[in-house]
């Protein structure tokens, strides 16, 4: 199926066309327009043209065009799930998840954007004061490009379109280029809505160039990015002086302390650290163990990544699918080799088939192989023995991410301090890591990002603050 471009509500062919290939079985899934600079262009001009309309939308209208959406996903909702397993290989079971986890991302925007109100000031507080009517008000920003990431391409989709658009907005959409259907099938829901504010939102498919284009460009006033650190690095170069968000991923770690119930925790870090390929920013990569315990638990999450369904993504029972692609593989092979070659012991796994990765557990590993400093994106987790909390509380912080930490443990001291000392974003208790509640506040410090995300923290990044005083 062909996807289209958005220029506003026009929806516009190109010549020249780019295909999608499914990861696992190599089938062309997807046909998309190739963009260049003109094409980002015409977009914001439509945008920066729509917003003096956009802003001036009764809410009433912008929350029944987000729930018109919702009852659009909804009827679409198996439809959407296969284009998102046929375009990135995700299993079909983890991409209804996704599906229906954009619907309640769409439903907590509209709850926040409800309850979204401003403050009121005591002008007379200080001597200098005197008696007024003050207070501040939220409103939009203007013209918001958001570019998003493979992984998750719906719903990572909705937590930045969404939250621009009730707040307001006009936006330019720029998605992953792995998953242009998956985009375009969404940003029509939008745009056929009959209570859409007009020309509101626009779509653009590209890699360096088109992007480059609508950071670059005085006409946005808001950049929301989540990617890669070096993409990331370059936005803040380019943007000049603009609300700039990003969400550049993580090297999760968790802790295993002596009192832990192992069972559990073995069961729960398999599922962390292989869930999506291992392709997710807060994919347990990191697995501190206390050396009382280590042998132990060594073997129980091998055993539990071991009972892992690997294989077709079509299949119901598949737990893990292919990598995004054959490089992503062979980088996880070498990774993993390198690891070896250094001393590390392989438990399972470690050997790809073409895209196919097997769930990978990494023992004896040190804190100078690549597979733990620096963010593998690939179903492979180390074990790293230690002393004590102490010890794996400087290890874990000894990273540039700091996106989410968690500690599996029964000590009250070892909760507390994780909570007040881990140096991230959040911080999970007797579970992994890679736990995120799209309610939530999500992004990291360091290298992770700057701002947050979870529709009631984005809309704080999609508008700014007025501030009114009254005689």
């Amino acid at each position: 199926m062909e996807a289209k471009i958005f220029f506003g509500d026009v929806e516009v062919t190109k010549t020249q066309w780019g295909e999608i290939e499914n990861p696992y079985n190599g089938k062309v899934v997807s046909k998309y327009p190739i963009c260049d600079e003109n094409d980002a262009k015409e977009a914001l001009k439509i945008a920066q043209k729509a917003f003096s309309t956009n802003r001036d939308i009764p809410l009433s209208q912008r929350i029944a065009w987000i729930e018109d959406v919702i009852e659009q996903l909804k009827q679409n909702r198996e439809d959407m799930a296969k284009t998102i397993t046929d375009e990135v290989g995700k299993p079909i079971a983890f991409s209804r998840v996704e599906v229906d986890r954009c619907i309640e991302t769409l439903r907590l925007t509209v709850a926040a954007m409800i309850d979204w109100h401003g403050e009121t000031f005591n002008c007379d507080a200080m001597p200098s004061g005197r008696k007024a009517t003050s207070f501040y008000k939220r409103v939009p920003i203007g013209v918001a490009v958001l570019i998003t990431p493979f992984n998750f391409p719906l719903n990572l989709i909705a937590h930045k379109l969404a939250p621009a658009l009730i707040a307001g907005n006009s936006v330019v959409l720029k998605p992953t280029p792995e998953a242009p259907l998956t985009a375009y099938k969404f940003a029509k829901m939008f745009i056929n809505s009959k209570h859409k504010s007009p020309n509101a939102l626009s779509l653009v498919y590209g890699d360096a160039e088109v992007g480059s284009t609508l950071v670059k460009s005085d006409i946005p006033s808001a950049i929301s990015f989540t990617g890669s650190v070096p993409v990331g690095k370059i936005i803040t170069q380019q943007a000049g002086i603009k609300k700039v968000s990003l969400e550049l991923g993580g090297n999760a770690a968790t802790f295993i302390d002596e009192s832990a119930d192992l069972e559990t925790a073995a069961k729960k870090c398999a599922v962390g650290a292989f869930a999506n390929s291992g392709q997710v920013c807060i994919s347990l990569q990191r697995i501190y163990v206390h050396e009382k315990v280590a042998d132990e638990f060594s073997a129980l999450i091998a055993k539990e990544a071991e009972k892992l369904v690997v294989g077709d993504p079509y299949n119901e029972q598949t737990f893990m699918g292919p990598l995004i692609n054959e490089e992503a593989a062979q980088r996880a092979q070498e990774w993993v080799e390198s690891a070896v070659s250094e001393g590390a012991e392989i438990l399972c796994g470690g050997e790809r088939r073409g895209v196919m990765f097997p769930p990978t557990v990494m023992d004896k590993v040190t804190d100078d192989m690549k597979i733990v400093c620096q963010e593998v994106f690939a179903p492979i987790v180390s074990i790293v023995r230690l002393k004590d909390f102490d010890e794996a509380l400087g290890k874990i912080n000894d990273s540039p991410y700091g996106l989410q930490y968690s500690i599996f443990t029964n000590s009250l001291e070892n909760t507390q301090r994780a909570i007040d000392e881990f140096e991230c974003g959040g911080v999970v208790v007797n579970d992994i890591p890679t736990v995120r509640f799209d309610i939530q506040p999500y992004g990291g410090t360091k290298l992770s990002g700057i701002g947050r995300e979870g529709p009631k923290y984005a809309l704080e990044e999609f508008t700014q603050i007025k501030s009114v005083v009254i005689f």
